[in-house]
């Protein structure tokens, strides 16, 4: 099997493909450029690299989100359209499941965070010590980030789990990390530069492996999970109140 990774939730736009359980080729990119400037270049030059031909596919794997509400939709988009294109289905990944999945194998508690601003992070709590899938500890969620440090505090220090350490990965660390530093008393790390952002090799490798179990969809049915309403549809909401109370 041969999958296309699409990842393009937040400021990084990756592109990935695998098959038969191996990365075959990679571009990331982690710079203020809009992602409708960069994904179907680097598409283009992945085939042409590798001379691959895109009617050979069997799934392109879309990091679904949460994330950026502008980075979602041209993900969406261009995977929409290159299924759509080439008669392909498409493969919906949770993106805080594919960053969780870059350190799979690892003993710690997998907190992947994603800066979703007001104080809120995009996060989850994961087991990839030696599961097929990420298993989800604490669910995906946007939450407020002292909120989300004192459930994975609560579930670190239960000695019910096996959790010796928590590492953190993610835009949102940087942002956060202050907070975290002065919030955790339990064992606690940072992932390093090779594995610390969004990748789409790991949204292709999960994208092979939902492809296995037939978890698939129509390219006319994908949408992202936006989690939360848009910048836009909250000052919308807010105006109507304040207008709503004057009345």
């Amino acid at each position: 099997m041969k999958v296309l990774g699409i990842e393009s939730a937040s400021m990084v736009a990756s592109i990935a493909m695998v098959e038969e359980g191996n990365l075959i080729a990679e571009y990331t990119v982690n710079h203020k450029k809009t992602h409708s400037q960069t994904l179907l270049p680097m598409i283009d030059e992945i085939v042409r690299m590798t001379e691959a031909n895109l009617d050979e596919i069997d799934g392109i794997a879309i990091s679904a989100g949460p994330g950026s509400f502008t980075g979602l939709r041209i993900g969406s988009a261009t995977a929409k359209g290159l299924g759509l294109a080439l008669n392909k289905p498409l493969l919906h990944i949770p993106t805080l499941d594919a960053m969780a999945w870059q350190l799979w194998g690892s003993d710690g508690l997998i907190c992947p965070i994603m800066d979703a601003r007001r104080g809120q992070v995009y996060g989850g709590a994961y087991d990839c010590s030696s599961e097929e899938l990420p298993k989800a500890v604490i669910p995906a969620d946007a939450l407020d980030l002292n909120a989300f440090l004192a459930k994975v505090q609560q579930v670190v220090l239960d000695e019910a789990t096996p959790w010796k350490r928590v590492v953190f990965l993610g835009d949102g660390v940087p942002v956060g990390k202050a907070v975290i530093e002065q919030s955790l008393t339990c064992p606690y790390c940072f992932a390093p530069a090779h594995v610390n952002r969004q990748r789409a090799a790991a949204v292709a490798a999960l994208g092979e492996i939902y492809l296995e179990k037939g978890w698939t969809e129509a390219a006319e049915e994908h949408s992202p999970d936006y989690f939360r309403m848009s910048q836009a549809e909250r000052e919308r909401k807010e105006k109507e109140a304040r207008t709503n109370g004057n009345a």
